[in-house]
Parts: C-alpha cells; structure tokens; sequence
C-alpha cells in the first residue's frame, strides 16, 4: 500500500469528520495550532517587567516620603536654632548691661554713667549690625509705601511735600530683606 492509498481509504477517516487534527487540547476547539499564540516566555517576561517597574515605583515612592521627612525634620531643627548664634552674641551685651546697672547703683557720676550706657548701646548695635540688621533711612527722603507706613501727615512746606518729615519709629533691614517698615510722618 503507497502512501497516497491510506488517505483515499474511507476506512480510516474518522467517524466524526467535523474534528480538527490542528488543534491542541488544552485550546479551546476553534483555535489552531498555526494561528499566532503569546508564547509563555514573553508573558513571563513582561510580567517581570511590570514587577520591576512596580518595584522600581515603591522603591521611588518610598525614598520621596524619606526625602520629605528629612528636610521637614531639618527645617524644624533650623527654626528651633536660627536665633542661637544671635542670642549667644546678644549675651555679652546683655551682661554688660547688667555691669552698667550695677554701676548705676553705686555712683553718683553722671558723666560716667552716660558712658557706660553709651557703650553697651554701641556695642548692641555692633552685634546687630555684624548679623546683617541695616537701619532704614527715610527722613527727607521720599515717601514710598513699600518701605514706609505713614502715620499722619503735617504742613511742612512746599519742598517737603510728599517727603518724610519725621521717624515714629525707624524701619530695620535684615541681609535686604524688611523686617519692620517705618513708622513715619509725611509733610503734605
């Protein structure tokens, strides 16, 4: 018998010709072997990729939250200390200060108090200025509200018009930046 004999025979085809010999078992019946199939090895190796990423994202998420409490720790640490160095400066003239009050108490010299009090008030505005406290200047100067609040305005003539007169209180600086504007009189 050739080959092409077993085919021909009716004898051994199956009873049931709707069966299809191109499939596998474990797919359903209407899927065939040569259609395109993701092969388990790429599935795999997607899904790692979709762990690694998700790894990678937890891990990214995770060193965030600890950046985030670091600096929020640091920033607190900074505002509980920022005034140290200034205080600790401010220490020696507050002990010079009590110096002087002592020294009130005792003498009747009033050229001798005068500069006791002169010299703790130079040597305050000393270490003020050495933290990088800048008086404003305003009198006589122009008014300008971004700098200054005017308190009350006086007939100071025409060439003071709009300028300031006086100083209420004086308007302070620090590295630039105002930390208290002037209080000021304004000539109109």
């Amino acid at each position: 018998m050739k080959p092409q004999d077993i085919f021909d025979n009716d004898s051994l085809q199956p009873e049931n010709s709707d069966v299809d010999i191109n499939t596998d078992e474990n797919i359903s019946g209407n899927t065939h072997l040569n259609d395109p199939v993701v092969e388990e090895s790429e599935l795999e190796s997607l899904k790692d990729e979709i762990d690694n990423l998700n790894d990678k994202y937890l891990r990214q998420a995770a060193e965030f939250d600890n950046y985030r409490r670091r600096t929020a720790k640091e920033a607190n640490e900074l505002r509980q200390t920022a005034g140290r160095e200034v205080i600790a400066d401010l220490l020696d003239v507050l002990d010079d200060s009590e110096r002087a009050q002592k020294q009130l108490e005792t003498t009747d010299d009033i050229k001798q108090i005068r500069e006791g009090v002169q010299l703790v008030f130079n040597k305050l505005r000393s270490t003020l200025i050495s933290k990088g406290l800048r008086p404003m200047e305003s009198i006589n100067k122009n008014f300008n509200p971004d700098l200054q609040e005017a308190i009350t305005e006086i007939d100071a003539g025409a060439d003071m018009k709009g300028k300031v007169v006086a100083e209420v209180q004086k308007g302070y600086y620090l590295n630039d930046k105002i930390i208290r504007f002037a209080k000021v009189v304004v000539g109109k």
